[in-house]
């Protein structure tokens, strides 16, 4: 057949079956070749090969792999585990564990503190028993709006834990999810139902004074007020007590004697 008489197609077909032979005959010939070379030719050829791959991977546009989003039900779980993991049991200190927890609070690890509902048995020195079975010496620092703070000593070794975002009254959304730990360690779930300057009003059942309440990302509502099923003491009434304390802190004659002693 006289190649003249070929089609368009048939003559992009040939030149396909000539390229393909032709690169398979070089590979077979380049293996022959580097069988049979020293071993310096070929550490250089596999050299250039790398970085032709490397250069042609770098140019190439990145695949873009979404992971599959997490479910309502991964998120809740991961949320209350969360919660979990800041739940606290507080004990007076001079008593200890022989008697039963006074109250229930939340740990917050980047403040060093522990936030609950303020109770007239709350004492000023108390014992903190952490998740993880440790137990840490705490004393009141700020009380305020219906809620108490607990410090911590400076040189006190603290169990690590994810810090949770306050979340301001304002920002919350009606029919947000709501998530808690009762007291006795059963989960619960809500929404916000309302808010006001009494509170946050959730669905929640009564889960017991002082149990922390958070969203979806784990991050804190509120804490129970105790006195309403639902009704929770706002998360940005304990930012402005740690605030205080800080501030505190930061006044007191001691923290002044030192700056001064710094300063000479």
């Amino acid at each position: 057949m006289n190649i003249e008489e070929l089609s368009k197609s048939q003559l992009i077909l040939l030149t396909i079956l000539v390229n393909f032979v032709t690169s398979v005959a070089t590979g077979i010939l380049t293996v022959s070749l580097l069988d049979h070379a020293p071993a310096f030719v070929t550490q250089t050829v596999n050299r250039v090969v790398e970085r032709t791959i490397e250069t042609v991977a770098a140019a190439a546009p990145a695949a873009i792999i979404q992971a599959p989003a997490p479910s309502n039900q991964d998120l809740v779980t991961a949320a209350i585990a969360a919660d979990a993991a800041r739940a606290v049991a507080i004990y007076a200190l001079e008593t200890g564990t022989s008697t039963p927890a006074l109250a229930i609070g939340t740990y917050l690890p980047k403040s060093r503190a522990i936030a609950t509902a303020a109770r007239d048995v709350l004492p000023k020195e108390a014992l903190i028993e952490f998740p993880n079975g440790s137990f840490i010496p705490a004393s009141l620092a700020h009380q305020g709006r219906g809620i108490t703070i607990y410090g911590f000593a400076d040189s006190a070794t603290l169990p690590k834990a994810a810090s949770p975002i306050l979340l301001a009254a304002g920002d919350l959304k009606l029919g947000a999810t709501a998530l808690a730990l009762s007291i006795d360690g059963s989960a619960a779930t809500g929404i916000v139902a309302r808010v006001s300057d009494r509170g946050v009003y959730t669905t929640l059942p009564d889960i017991g004074v002082g149990s922390a309440v958070v969203d979806l990302s784990g991050n804190l509502i509120g804490i129970s007020a105790g006195d309403t099923p639902g009704l929770l003491i706002s998360a940005e009434r304990i930012t402005a007590l740690l605030i205080a304390t800080s501030t505190a802190s930061t006044n007191s004659p001691q923290a002044t004697a030192t700056s001064s002693a710094t300063a000479r």
